[in-house]
């Protein structure tokens, strides 16, 4: 259990409400920029399906020097604070070998579209030692994704072709722009969104005017919004900022509007993903700030944060300051009376998040049968915490159920509100020494009722015990 991202916090105080009693008067909550801290995350590109976004997200290794990447993650939020990691859902190496045809390294900037009923997700990869965009097809934004094409959508021999993003105008036609450290390619897909139509042309942006740090370096990503064609990108390297134009057409000419983020010497690199999401717009990137934290060498070890983004009259976009470490409103509230994944958070300190099949046990005469897959939270060690951040307790509660499986056993302490805030109950996790085995534990708690944010904070020796869901009970 690789507990790599050990880090200090952020912020010392992590409060979004003013204590009266067990109950708050509730103020704006605002997201913890990076918004993921259990992996490196990068490139993020979010998709709004079903009320919830879905963010598929490049993957930085934990030992990562230079781009070591290997899969394509998933995260999940209705509130746009709390976000589930819902794990791996394509890659280019065993045991997640989507793309069979690729040399297995180099998972590059992804994006996730959906069409009647089909997920479509366009991944950058290396064959044959040069890059490739290869395309996956699911019945489900969850995955499994399985390769459309048994090799790749585009493939030149050019250095330049990564970064793809896809956009479906409203008359149904689909596009895809993508390139790097070049020009901007585009072209029409068909309605099989797995191959081309026509040829590939090189995107015209106007820069005329434009400071030099909006010109074009990679990562595009294209939408529409009020009749407006916006393009954005990962702006002139190095540091990237995010540079953007907007067109009267899907395929241009583009005009260069400036940038949206202007570089920051704190990040080497950017890259966009704008989506509207319940009558707000929002931009994504990313920083390398949970690095900083540990390590003053700079490596590719990246994590995604979120900013709220606004447009002018015209069209024209305000520029967003830097990633700050507040990041969004919430919007929504968690319900505490269902299970919820211990994968759900705002934020954490020092913990990851695993995969894990689990299998019937006493049934010596075969391999046995396969009951779950579980995602869970691990590399649990004293003081580690995870933040769940406004939570309704409408009606109060009186005992918790979670479910974990202990290693070396320990305790799980639930603060209201800040990390040192006051404790609602304390969960003991008895010795075991099987990490296998799951069980619930329940414990009492103090009545608490309002909105409030949840700490589990962890409290013993060792690696302390795995963690899959907590409810309480009303």
């Amino acid at each position: 259990m690789n507990n790599s991202i050990k880090k200090t916090p952020i912020r010392l105080l992590l409060a979004s409400a003013t204590m009266i009693g067990t109950s708050v008067i509730g103020t704006l909550c605002f997201a913890d920029n990076p918004i993921i801290q259990t992996k490196y995350t990068a490139d993020p590109a979010p998709m709004v399906y079903h009320d919830t976004v879905f963010l598929y997200t490049s993957h930085d290794e934990d030992d990562a020097f230079g781009f070591k990447m290997l899969n394509w993650l998933l995260y999940t939020s209705t509130d746009m604070v709390n976000w589930t990691d819902r794990g791996i859902v394509a890659g280019v190496k065993e045991p997640d070998r989507t793309f069979t045809w690729a040399d297995g390294h180099s998972a590059w900037a992804p994006q996730c579209v959906s069409r009647k009923g089909k997920f479509y997700l366009y991944c950058p990869t290396i064959y044959l030692g040069k890059m490739a965009i290869g395309v996956a097809i699911s019945t489900s934004p969850y995955g499994p994704f399985k390769d459309a094409l048994n090799k790749p959508l585009i493939f030149r021999s050019n250095p330049g072709d990564y970064d793809p993003t896809v956009f479906i105008d409203d008359d149904g036609q689909a596009y895809l722009y993508w390139g790097g450290n070049g020009p901007c390619y585009y072209a029409k897909l068909n309605e099989d969104m797995i191959s081309i139509s026509g040829d590939i042309q090189v995107a015209s942006i106007d820069f005329t005017g434009t400071p030099p740090e909006a010109s074009y370096t990679e990562g595009p990503w294209l939408w529409k919004k009020n009749n407006h064609y916006y393009l954005a990108w990962a702006s002139r390297c190095c540091p990237e900022g995010i540079g953007y134009a907007m067109s009267d057409s899907p395929t241009g000419p583009w005009k260069c509007k400036g940038t949206i983020m202007d570089p920051d010497g704190r990040s080497s690199g950017n890259h966009p993903g704008i989506i509207d999401y319940k009558g707000n717009s929002y931009v994504f990137g990313f920083n390398y700030a949970i690095l900083k934290q540990t390590m003053s060498k700079h490596y590719e070890r990246r994590s995604i944060c979120v900013e709220k983004m606004t447009y002018n009259d015209d069209g024209s976009i305000q520029k967003v300051p830097w990633w700050s470490t507040k990041g969004a409103t919430q919007i929504g509230l968690l319900n505490p009376y269902i299970k919820n994944e211990a994968e759900t958070m705002s934020f954490s300190e020092g913990l990851k998040t695993e995969f894990a099949t689990e299998w019937e046990r006493n049934i010596p005469w075969d391999t046995g049968r396969k009951i779950a897959d579980r995602l869970f939270v691990t590399a649990i060690h004293n003081g580690d915490y995870i933040k769940v951040q406004g939570i309704d307790f409408s009606i109060g509660a009186t005992s918790v159920d979670v479910s974990v499986a202990s290693l070396y056993g320990g305790k799980i302490e639930i603060h209201a509100d800040k990390i040192d805030g006051p404790i609602l109950g304390t969960i003991n996790v008895n010795t075991s020494g099987e990490g296998d085995l799951w069980k619930t534990v329940s414990a009492p708690v103090n009545n608490i009722k309002g909105v409030h944010d949840l700490f589990f904070v962890f409290r013993g020796e060792k690696d302390l015990f795995n963690f899959d869901w907590w409810m309480f009970k009303k």
